[in-house]
């Protein structure tokens, strides 16, 4: 189960946490987790240039590693980064000296002062560590392009149908994803052009 909108009590939980910028602009935020990978990153890269668009990616540091040249094409080309851990790992099942050894560990590829925890599960001990360096960011809206159950017209929906000002919207550049957002996200850069909106790097 998953939220496609940040629900209200998970912004009282993880008050320090941002889930969405100013509501004032017309201007969204196109996030990208657990990459790089050559099976999607490139097209993901490729739809972003093509409307000028610059987007954050939240990279894995495993995957950094073994992909290095499509890491570097992401800060080439203007792209925010942001960590998400070494190893993809769940806050909540992980010891705090793990997690934030792990962190750590991809802080060093990274450089970066965005952070978010993958699966949006970290307890309140880690990230109040993670505060004190981090930006720590979850999401406004969350395609649901990782869920094989759900057609890529329903990820573009989950979007189109709760998108507003300021959102930061959630995307992967993972294989799960790779019909889902390679279907989605082109139909999506059209379609809030359309209405007007701006895209932003966090």
């Amino acid at each position: 189960m998953y939220f496609v909108t940040a629900p209200f009590f998970l912004r009282w939980y993880y008050p320090k946490v941002t889930f969405n910028k100013s509501r004032k602009q017309r201007k969204v935020y196109l996030t990208f987790d657990d990459g790089p990978i050559p099976e999607v990153t490139p097209f993901i890269l490729d739809t972003l240039a093509e409307h000028q668009i610059k987007a954050t990616f939240f990279c894995v540091g495993d995957n950094i590693e073994r992909n290095r040249a499509i890491y570097e094409r992401i800060l080439a080309e203007g792209h925010q980064v942001g960590n998400h851990t070494y190893n993809h790992l769940r806050g909540w099942d992980t010891e705090d000296n793990v997690y934030l050894d792990n962190i750590a560990k991809c802080q060093q590829l990274t450089g970066t002062t965005l952070f978010r925890p993958p699966y949006a599960r970290a307890k309140k001990s880690q990230l109040n560590v993670l505060h004190d360096t981090y930006e720590v960011v979850f999401w406004d809206v969350l395609s649901g392009d990782f869920d094989e159950q759900i057609s890529p017209e329903k990820c573009y929906q989950n979007v189109i149908r709760h998108v507003k000002n300021g959102s930061i919207i959630v995307f992967h550049d993972n294989i799960k994803a790779l019909p889902r957002v390679t279907y989605a996200l082109p139909k999506l850069i059209a379609y809030l052009k359309r209405l007007g909106y701006d895209f932003g790097a966090l």
